[in-house]
């Protein structure tokens, strides 16, 4: 084989641009689906609620009643329940009402709170998409980087057995066919580092899918369709607080804010009297003035606290209440700003990265291309080394994983805005 044939079949297969398109994954939707459906914490977080019901339930009811037994009027110098008119054997039932609406307001108030809990899932829903979509990217980056990287390999295998054989007829001589043995080393280290990330994503990828982790081999990119028609909306001065608004993650802020004015409703309750009803039975045993069985005695009473004092208690509760909702509405803008800003930062990035990939496309291949090419020239002419050849196809190699790095960015800060904007 000509040397210059050879080469040219280096440089042509060497700078054969892959192109890795944006094609919808099925399979990684089938997986998101299945992680979801299947997990635990999914139980976990809904134990939580119902537990929160539950308590709501139990806190808005009426207070047990009590049971009093006792013995009144009773003489100290005999003991006798038959002697003195006054002694009676007496039984009674207390029962005390909740203060206001308070039962009801408190039954409301862990009903939002249970609520608040419930839409956790939708944030845990979402935390499972967004770090399975992160890994099946790096997963399509690895698998495309592994195929330049046995191409390499392969090629440099071929020139290794190309200049042993011309070697042997004393054509080369042996440092050249050392230098492609060195190259296919450097290969051969950069596919064990390569299965080393793979194995890593597949081991994390099990946290939801299991055993079933070694099965999966992600092939493409997703599409990013409900985000680019979302973004296609917007103006040159967009504005994206309508959309975080809906986040999951805004949603129990929202449900706590509610909780935290009903906790305002609560505290207003304690500025009404709490109510209390106490019926009393007396037994007598003794024989009244008149000779004849003294009568059974029958007791009713109302009982009623009056909020008199308010400053340092029902006031401080009130205005507590009030400090919390507040808190809990500047938590809610706190995390809109912050979300808010970091779609800017992703937006900027992902600007950038799709202009560097134009970058590439349009002029670092075409320019690593034409320097092998020209390298090729020189050693078919003897006025280039060998060395100079593999260093330039290397290059052109280092690219053709720059710009698949580069697909692999751009594809990451999708998948990072379809999370904030809850677009995917």
């Amino acid at each position: 084989m000509h040397k210059g044939v050879f080469a040219g079949v280096i440089s042509m297969s060497l700078l054969q641009a892959i192109a890795f398109p944006a094609m919808a994954s099925s399979d990684l939707s089938h997986w998101i689906t299945w992680a979801v459906e299947h997990d635990v914490a999914k139980q976990q977080i809904q134990s939580q609620a119902d537990a929160m019901t539950d308590a709501g339930v139990a806190s808005s009811q009426w207070m047990d009643p009590k049971l009093k037994l006792g013995v009144g009027g009773l003489p100290i110098d005999s003991f006798a329940l038959d002697k003195d008119p006054m002694t009676n054997l007496s039984v009674g039932l207390m029962q005390q009402f909740g203060r206001g609406d308070t039962l009801t307001l408190k039954q409301q108030q862990t009903r939002e709170q249970a609520d608040s809990i419930r839409k956790k899932l939708g944030v845990r829903a979402l935390d499972v998409r967004f770090a399975m979509t992160n890994l099946w990217i790096e997963a399509v980056y690895q698998r495309n980087a592994r195929q330049l990287l046995q191409q390499n390999k392969a090629l440099f295998k071929e020139l290794e057995q190309y200049l042993s054989m011309n070697y042997g007829v004393g054509v080369n001589q042996a440092q050249d066919v050392i230098q492609a043995q060195l190259q296919i080393a450097r290969v051969d280290d950069k596919l064990d580092a390569n299965a080393q990330v793979q194995q890593r994503i597949k081991a994390q990828l099990s946290e939801w899918l299991g055993e079933q982790a070694q099965s999966v081999v992600p092939k493409h990119y997703p599409k990013w369709s409900a985000l680019q028609a979302y973004l296609d909306t917007q103006t040159s001065s967009p504005n994206y607080y309508s959309a975080l608004a809906q986040h999951p993650s805004v949603a129990v802020v929202d449900a706590l804010i509610k909780s935290n004015e009903t906790s305002i409703d609560i505290a207003n309750e304690a500025y009404q009297p709490q109510f209390g009803v106490e019926v009393m039975y007396g037994n007598r045993q003794a024989t009244g003035m008149n000779g004849q069985p003294a009568s059974d005695l029958l007791s009713v009473y109302l009982t009623m606290d009056i909020p008199l004092f308010t400053e340092n208690r029902q006031d401080k509760q009130v205005s507590s209440a009030q400090h919390q909702l507040g808190a809990t509405k500047a938590q809610r803008d706190l995390l809109l700003q912050q979300m808010n800003a970091q779609v800017e930062a992703v937006r900027h990035d992902r600007m950038n990265l799709q202009q560097r990939l134009d970058r590439y496309q349009n002029g670092l291949l075409r320019y690593a291309k034409e320097k092998t090419q020209a390298i090729e020239r020189g050693y078919q002419n003897n006025t280039s080394q060998l060395d100079e050849y593999i260093r330039a196809a290397s290059d052109a190699l280092s690219v053709e994983l720059e710009q698949a790095r580069l697909q692999a960015d751009l594809a990451l800060a999708n998948a990072k805005l379809s999370y904030l904007l809850n677009k995917f």
